[in-house]
């Protein structure tokens, strides 16, 4: 491990500022009086605004303050719908026992539009300095587990089938004690057993907190734009990652040195993501840090990778510049078969968009997509792609926030609290921004993190949770006025893939739409998504075909299957059961 050299946090040049009608920040600003409202703020209605996100001091002096926390979606309970995991923070004071600590919260979904708070009896509070969380079933046994990153020991909160959960991280082995961010699962090796990986931030030490002035970091890692700031990650030492492959047995053993995956040049690991790149049913690793350059690395079949990560053109954006990476999702938004990447970062930087060829070849399409100018002035978190106006097109979708409260005393068209960013697919890679109409879930400045994406309502549109700095979360539901039919999969492995079904690959033909969806666990940031996979079919209301190639390589057809329902498919079953759904 090394320090980054170089000044400040971003790694973009300063951009010229850029306010609206009102002279303010088009951050916090830039909204229009009527048009079509995408999202609705329900988080006080559905029962979120109680708890609060709690990190450090409001002055956020430490680089541990800045960061926030994630969300997870999973459906703990077995009944067919989504509930919610809200990651917390701490403050040094609770760490030293000089204060209460924070909690994280799991809210269970009464199938009415409504949560209630089921943390403690669940005995999921994680008391610690919380990051991220996914959930994954990691000892396949039909239930969704909880892996939750911290600053220090993490935990793996294993789902006892009765409402509670069970942290087993020390007796599995992947508790580890550092700076963990946001973690991925998948099955690299093939065995059939979700395996683990755990991007590391910096090598932070309570006992030499990085300040201004102090020797464990540079001085001229402490500005940004000239003024004053918390210190790093530049100038910091960066923390290794770590891959963990399931033994079967209920423990973990690291592999990240024969893998070739423990980030020998100490890069500052924010995201994470396994998912299959190439098509040849092997996951790849997706690695985004902040500040350094990007990993890719290409599974080779035999427990080992390889850094493809620079000859793919995802280490660096098209300038040939590293970014502060801090979120990553990935879809085929082009409909093409293949996969392409969203990647968010700081501001003064536009946000990045890649195009697959369908090989482990990437090009930074963004400004060409028409995704670049927009988002420049935001400093991106959360992203995700999902079709949320149902038209067979994956939109885009930025979750926003700055680390500096400094910024609302600058001129300098950016802002602490900052609007999220939808970008409507319009086709042939081409992307425009939704309006943000006045009153609307766009339309509000928030200091967003990470985000999560899944069919909250069982009503088949999918709306988003975001975890925000320092306050309560946002649950964004999806109110879009299309008309348009879709069709949603729940898969079940049978141990042969593992039961989640985490890697398939579902492809689906209905009318004019060939789609490809992918299931994926982890990515945006620190967070992880709906594991359902979800499609729009436009006007169509039949799906001719769908064919699902499991992550153990069998393959599996249907056929004429109605629209507007969730399907749920069990590996090598030959009927798709139905769900009931929301009216």
């Amino acid at each position: 491990m090394h320090a980054q050299t170089g000044g400040g946090a971003s790694t973009g040049e300063a951009h010229a500022p850029t306010y609206d009608a009102r002279h303010r920040p088009i951050t916090a600003g830039g909204y229009v009086a009527a048009g079509e409202a995408v999202f609705e703020d329900v988080t006080r209605a559905a029962g979120l605004a109680s708890w609060q996100h709690h990190v450090g001091s409001t002055k956020r002096t430490l680089i541990s303050e800045s960061l926030g926390s994630g969300v997870a979606l999973l459906d703990f309970d077995g009944d067919g719908w989504l509930d919610i995991y809200l990651v917390n923070g701490s403050t040094v004071e609770a760490l030293e026992g000089r204060a209460v600590s924070a909690h994280a919260a799991l809210f269970r979904n009464n199938h009415d539009g409504t949560f209630t708070d089921v943390t403690r009896s669940a005995g999921v509070a994680n008391d610690r300095w919380g990051v991220g969380a996914i959930a994954a079933d990691f000892d396949n046994d039909g239930w969704p587990d909880l892996y939750v990153t911290n600053l220090g020991k993490n935990r793996l909160y294993h789902n006892n089938r009765n409402g509670t959960f069970t942290d087993i991280a020390e007796s599995a082995g992947v508790a580890l004690g550092g700076w963990s961010t946001g973690a991925t699962a998948g099955d690299f090796d093939g065995d059939g057993l979700l395996d683990l990986f755990v991007p590391g931030y910096t090598a932070f030490d309570f006992a030499k907190l990085p300040q201004p002035g102090s020797n464990s970091v540079a001085a001229n890692t402490c500005t940004f734009r000239g003024v004053a700031t918390f210190c790093g990650p530049r100038g910091l030492l960066g923390a290794p990652d770590h891959l963990f492959r399931n033994r079967g047995d209920g423990t973990f053993v690291e592999v990240s040195e024969q893998a070739h995956v423990a980030d020998k040049p100490g890069y500052y690991g924010l995201a994470s993501l396994f998912v299959d790149l190439d098509g040849d049913g092997l996951p790849e690793l997706l690695v985004g840090n902040d500040s350094t350059p990007n990993y890719l690395y290409q599974n080779m079949g035999n427990g080992t990778f390889q850094d493809e990560s620079f000859e793919s053109g995802f280490a660096v954006n098209g300038q040939g510049r590293e970014t502060a990476t801090m979120g990553v999702a990935a879809a085929d938004f082009k409909n093409s078969g293949n996969l392409g990447l969203a990647l968010t970062n700081f501001s003064d930087d536009y946000k990045l968009l890649y195009e697959g060829d369908g090989g482990l070849s990437f090009s930074d399409i963004s400004a060409k997509a028409g995704i670049a100018d927009l988002s420049t002035p935001f400093l991106g978190w959360g992203v995700g792609f999902a079709d949320f106006d149902r038209d067979g097109l994956e939109d885009l979708f930025f979750v926003n926030g700055h680390v500096y409260p400094q910024v609302d005393q600058q001129q300098w068209g950016t802002s602490f609290a900052q609007r999220p960013l939808l970008f409507r697919n319009a086709g042939n890679a081409k992307f425009r921004p939704v309006e943000a109409v006045e009153g609307s879930g766009l339309a509000q400045a928030i200091t967003g993190r990470g985000a999560a994406f899944g069919d909250l309502f069982n009503k088949g549109r999918i709306d988003v949770v975001i975890n925000n700095l320092e306050g309560p979360p946002t649950l964004l539901r999806n109110v879009s006025s299309d008309r348009h039919h879709w069709i949603e999969f729940s898969l079940r492995g049978t141990g042969k893939s593992n039961r989640e079904a985490i890697g398939a690959r579902v492809t689906l033909v209905a009318g004019p739409l060939h789609l490809r969806r992918d299931v994926l666990c982890g990515g945006s940031f620190a967070s992880s998504s709906d594991p359902r996979v979800f499609f729009g079919l436009g006007d169509a209301t039949t799906v001719e075909s769908v064919e699902i190639t499991w992550p153990d390589h069998s393959h599996q057809s249907f056929s004429g299957l109605a629209a507007d329902h969730i399907y749920t498919i069990v590996e090598g079953e030959r009927t798709a059961r139905p769900q009931a759904t929301s009216k």
